[in-house]
């Protein structure tokens, strides 16, 4: 775990937003450019795939991540690669300390084995995911959505090789931060999830800023 704090200036930012929960967002960061997402309230689960702008059949893989790194969390020095083996983005700011690469995306099937089936339709980021591609120019569908980074979530491994889901470690105005290594498209579900910790059970927005 590595607490490193930006020297960037809010004022200075090209881009912010203000994510609700529960709402997806895409949107191209380009080489070179400094994304930030900041945890508004505290403890909210950020679920983000990431792909090469100019070929999204380049994407972030998280075996090849981990691997890489011998570390299922990423932190402040992390490298996020590709498919290809390439950088899409370099942790080089962090707040929260550690951050999931396994818990994967809740969606209608994961909620009904996990919750009951009485939960099957119950927003899930996999739902989330597909609006967003479903309503843009990048030629992107189903196909695209693999494992994603959970930004700000705690998904402790066992001993014996279990996960839990555990209480977030993050806290209102943490932040994670990371340099486009290229082109790159991010892809976010803000999660909506209500059955496990990973929200505190009570999903809130977060605050999206890019820097040139």
């Amino acid at each position: 775990m590595a607490i490193v704090e930006s020297e960037l200036d809010l004022i200075a930012a090209i881009y912010d937003k203000v994510l609700p929960a529960g709402e997806s967002w895409l949107h191209e960061i380009k080489e070179g450019q400094v994304f930030r997402i900041l945890d508004l309230e505290g403890n909210q689960a950020v679920d983000t795939l990431f792909y090469n702008a100019h070929d999204p059949s380049e994407r972030y893989s998280a075996v090849d991540t981990i691997r890489a790194q011998n570390n299922l969390y990423l932190t402040a020095g992390s490298r996020l690669l590709s498919s290809e083996g390439n950088t899409l983005m370099t942790i080089i700011a962090d707040t929260c300390g550690r951050h999931d690469t396994i818990g994967g995306a809740c969606s209608a099937e994961s909620n009904s084995v996990r919750y009951g089936i009485d939960k099957k339709f119950m927003h899930n980021c996999r739902d989330s995911f597909l609006h967003a591609l479903g309503h843009c120019a990048c030629h992107m569908d189903k196909r695209e959505l693999i494992s994603n980074v959970n930004f700000f979530m705690n998904v402790p491994v066992t001993e014996d090789g279990a996960l839990t889901f555990a209480d977030g470690i993050s806290g209102s105005g943490k932040y994670v931060e990371m340099r486009a290594e290229m082109d790159v498209i991010v892809l976010i579900s803000n999660c909506p999830q209500l059955n496990n910790p990973c929200n505190a059970y009570n999903p809130t927005p977060v605050r999206l800023l890019i820097w040139n």
